[in-house]
């Protein structure tokens, strides 16, 4: 079997892998994208999308009309340990917060990358990995050998390109761990309204209601596994949904519409590696997710679009020029954020802390509105700390302006 040879191989077409390969076809490079599942596939999240996700994806060209789950929403509803709850709402100019189920989601990202030029083997595994000094060669299930100047590894918290090399942390089973289960025939209240339950025994975690169309609701909550032992996870959400002030917002009628699904959440930026060689990793592979929500979606799609940017910056002999400018990008436009949001979540590991916090965000119009744009990323998260950011367009805004928020697209 001939080999096969192309500039750019990206392992995984989840959000990482996919921006990764828009952002190179589009600079004219050949991509190449291998994935062992083949799309549409279920991919076990809360499918809440963030502002700062929503802006990369309408940069990569994402239409919400082609995601047939996709949901935008008008306000988060939260409530302190207390019992104290506020409701949080989001401009009306674009939308600054969705929800679509990745099945969908993740597809339509994939064909985004196929028109953008990208090749894309999806059902094909990445058996095997080998760096040479000027090429990556990989080894993939069905085809057979894949030559690259570079690869790109966003294949997941386990990473196989990353044990392959060598290079996986012993005994890593991530940072946090999640619970979700689809539910039916909600509430108007959880139809309405993305829903967060603070609840004491499981802090710095959360209980989250996301909604979906046609009164469905991705229902599930997170925890650090410093404080919860996975093992426990089915029996503390029996407790959890059964709460009467959550039952009472999901509604006597919403039966659950799957099995409930776990799954582990990296949020290790720094210790995981960024690059090896001729290989950088991007989304879960390099662990970027959220160390105070468990959010990686828009941290995945930006981890991407830098890894991308980097090497068509280095061009195809400097490997040693894209590590460097990968690591640069990853500093200047997540691993501070990331540094910030992890010491401010110190804040919500005791309830104390949590309602203090909830109790200043929510104490004016002012501080509602903000603390809203500043939780779902409508800016950098530490901006007021970094000068260098202070530029034209760094408040951001809402996304897709053209479609009336509140409204399946």
């Amino acid at each position: 079997m001939k080999p096969l040879a192309t500039d750019v191989a990206v392992v995984g077409a989840g959000p990482a892998g996919a921006a990764a390969a828009i952002g190179l076809a589009r600079a004219g490079r050949q991509v190449v994208v291998v994935d062992r599942t083949s799309f549409p596939r279920d991919k076990y999240c809360g499918d809440g999308l963030t502002t700062g996700a929503l802006r990369l994806l309408e940069h990569l060209g994402l239409d919400p009309s082609s995601v047939s789950s996709w949901n935008a929403a008008t306000s988060v509803v939260i409530r302190a340990p207390s019992g104290f709850e506020v409701a949080y709402p989001f401009s009306r100019r674009g939308q600054y917060a969705a929800t679509a189920q990745r099945r969908h989601l993740d597809a339509a990202l994939v064909a985004l990358a196929r028109r953008a030029g990208a090749e894309v083997l999806d059902g094909s595994a990445c058996e095997g990995v080998t760096v040479d000094a000027d090429r990556v060669v990989l080894k993939v299930a069905g085809v057979g050998l894949l030559h690259a100047r570079y690869a790109i590894a966003a294949d997941g918290m386990w990473s196989p390109v990353r044990r392959m090399l060598g290079l996986s942390l012993p005994a890593y089973r991530g940072d946090w761990h999640a619970f979700r289960q689809y539910y039916s025939g909600v509430s108007p209240e959880a139809a309405a309204s993305l829903r967060v339950w603070f609840e004491p025994e499981i802090l710095p975690g959360y209980v989250w209601s996301f909604p979906l169309p046609g009164g469905a609701a991705n229902v599930g909550f997170g925890v650090s596994r410093a404080t919860h032992r996975t093992g426990s996870l089915a029996r503390l959400w029996e407790d959890l949904r059964s709460r009467p002030h959550i039952a009472a917002v999901l509604g006597p009628e919403a039966p659950p519409a799957d099995r409930p699904r776990a799954w582990p959440i990296p949020t290790r930026l720094g210790d995981l590696p960024l690059a090896a060689e001729r290989v950088l990793f991007s989304g879960d592979a390099a662990g970027v997710g959220d160390p105070m929500t468990g959010e990686g979606i828009g941290q995945a799609l930006l981890s991407g679009l830098l890894a991308a940017e980097a090497l068509v910056a280095a061009g195809p002999s400097g490997d040693a020029a894209a590590r460097r400018l990968y690591r640069l990008g990853v500093e200047r436009h997540l691993q501070r954020d990331f540094v910030f949001t992890r010491t401010l979540g110190r804040a919500l590991r005791s309830p104390a802390g949590c309602n203090l916090a909830l109790g200043i965000s929510g104490a004016t119009p002012w501080t509602r509105r903000n603390f809203a744009r500043w939780l779902f990323e409508d800016y950098p998260r530490a901006l007021v700390l970094t000068p260098d950011r202070w530029q034209r367009g760094a408040l951001g805004g809402g996304a897709f302006e053209d479609r009336v928020a509140g409204s399946a697209a």
